[in-house]
Order: C-alpha cells, then sequence, then structure tokens
C-alpha cells in the first residue's frame, strides 16, 4: 500500500531507524506486477509511463496507434514488471523483466546481432531487462537518457555539486538502483541467473560504476537508438558486490547491514535531503 501523504525529513528519518522505509532509498515505494497480470492501476500506470516516454516525447513509437495512451507489445504477457512511485503516489519509473516461452525470440533477438562465439544459458534462468524509463522530471538536465541516468554521472561518477545539497537528490542514479534491486531480489527468488540488457554505452557505464558488470555480447545497433546487447551472471554480480561493497551486497539481498553502516547512511543521506516534487530539478534544468 503505497503512503497517501508525504512524509516530513524528520518522520522519514525515524522511520528509516526504526525500518518502516527503506535505508537507502526511503523516498520510493517500489511495486512489483506479476507475469500474467493485465488489469489494475500499477500495470495501467506503467503502460501509460511507457507511452509517454516511447511514444510522446522520444517519439519512438506512433502515438496514434495507441489511442488509449497505453503502450503495450506482446511481450507484456510473458513479463514480470517494477514501478517505483513517489510519495504523492506518482509512477516516476519502470522496467520488466522478460521471459518469453520456450519457442518465442527475446526481444534483443529481433534486433541485435550476436558474436558467433557467443553461447546462450539456460533459457529458463535468464530474463531480458526491457522497457526501463525514468519520467521526465526526474531528469534534470537535456542530456540526460531516457532511464534517468544523468550524463555528469556517467562522466564523473557522481552529481555536480548544487548551491543546496537536497538538490542532488533528484539526479542520483538511487531510482535506477531500486528498480534494479527489485529485480534483482525476484530474480534470485525464481532461480534467474543471468539477464540480457540492449542498452546505451551511457547507461552500461554507469551500471558498472554501481557494482553491475554486464559483458557485450554483440555489436551495437541502432534498436530505439544505439544499443549493444549484453548480459551479466548475477552469481558474478553477488560475489562482486560483496567483495567490493559489502554495504550495496548487504542491501540488495536484504541482509542484515551492521548498526554503524546504517547510522552513517542516515546521516549523510539526511544531510543531501529529499527531491523536491518535480524531481529535484530546477525549472531551468529540467529537460524540455
Amino acid at each position: 500500500m503505497l503512503p497517501a501523504t508525504r512524509p516530513s525529513q524528520l518522520r522519514l528519518f525515524f522511520d528509516r531507524i526504526l525500518g518502516k522505509r527503506d535505508i537507502l532509498i526511503p523516498y520510493f515505494d517500489f511495486v512489483e506486477v506479476p507475469a500474467g497480470e493485465s488489469r489494475g492501476k500499477t500495470i495501467r500506470d506503467i503502460y501509460h509511463l511507457r507511452y509517454e516516454v516511447y511514444c510522446v516525447e522520444r517519439a519512438f513509437l506512433d502515438c496514434d496507434k495507441y489511442s488509449d495512451q497505453l503502450e503495450t507489445d506482446e511481450f507484456d504477457h510473458c513479463s514480470t514488471h517494477f514501478a517505483a512511485y513517489n510519495h504523492d503516489r506518482d509512477i516516476v519509473g519502470t522496467v520488466r523483466l522478460v521471459q518469453p516461452e520456450e519457442h518465442k525470440l527475446y526481444p534483443f533477438e529481433s534486433h541485435c546481432t550476436l558474436f558467433d562465439d557467443f553461447r546462450f544459458p539456460p533459457r529458463e534462468k535468464a530474463g531480458e531487462i526491457s522497457r526501463l524509463v525514468v519520467r521526465k522530471s526526474y531528469r534534470r538536465r537535456r542530456g540526460d537518457s531516457m532511464e534517468g541516468v544523468s550524463k555528469d554521472f556517467v562522466e564523473g561518477g557522481r552529481t555536480p555539486p548544487s548551491p543546496r545539497l537536497r538538490e542532488q537528490r533528484g539526479n542520483s542514479p538511487l531510482l535506477l538502483l531500486g528498480l534494479y534491486r527489485e529485480m534483482y531480489r525476484h530474480s534470485r527468488r525464481h532461480g534467474i541467473r543471468y539477464w540480457y540488457a540492449a542498452m546505451e554505452r551511457s547507461l552500461a557505464r554507469s551500471l558498472d560504476r554501481m557494482g553491475f558488470k554486464f559483458v557485450p555480447i554483440g555489436p551495437a545497433t541502432d534498436y530505439y537508438g544505439p544499443v549493444t546487447p549484453h548480459i551479466v551472471d548475477l552469481e558474478e554480480l553477488s560475489e562482486r558486490l560483496h567483495r567490493e561493497n559489502p554495504f550495496l551486497a548487504a542491501w540488495f539481498s536484504d541482509e542484515p547491514i551492521p548498526l554503524w553502516i546504517q547510522l552513517k547512511s542516515l546521516v549523510v543521506s539526511t544531510m543531501i535531503g529529499a527531491p523536491r516534487k518535480n524531481g529535484g530539478a530546477r525549472p531551468e534544468e529540467r529537460e524540455k
């Protein structure tokens, strides 16, 4: 159940101490929609956000083909969908994990060429990350990708200093990280070990900075923009996170986090502050 009102910073702080809200991403609520579910507000919110980005904003798809303003395709019925909501109950991001039937192709297979030496892992242990989008108001600058990755984060690994520290939160990769965590936990519960993803270089670099080492399995191609097909082994991902970032590894896997690390995270994130209602962007910084 999503919260009815926007909580204050003080309430958020104590909710995180008491475990009522997420310690790292308390500003968003994440919802999972099981494969095959085609009714309900959440799935309609997801389809409408995709329509706004893929049809209206980016013109990848023809608006006239979606009179109900809901962008859907033949892979939605075999996908688990994930949505992120802010505290005003507005959907701000979504992604899906596609697992087509045995005789069907993955979405990327219809558009991407693969290296000759690539060998597919067992089909039942793999899924494709697809339709990853973040609402326009949660992308601060014109150079930000539709997945919410800022140019500054790609180039420098962090957001630039702001006159007001609390404005940084809206341009952080936490929303993207939260969606990936939801997919990760779902995958571990259901025996999914491998993820495919056809992504732009900027997104691949950003994910690598956050600990997700995707490996290219084919050359770049034009698939809703220039993308390269990748794969990641979640077993290797888990080992890398535990080795390089124990806090993130524990947070991803819902494992116990030492108290001193929790307190440090709370203090730092509280100093930075929550995003503004428009996603943390000043009017002149929002993508037009």
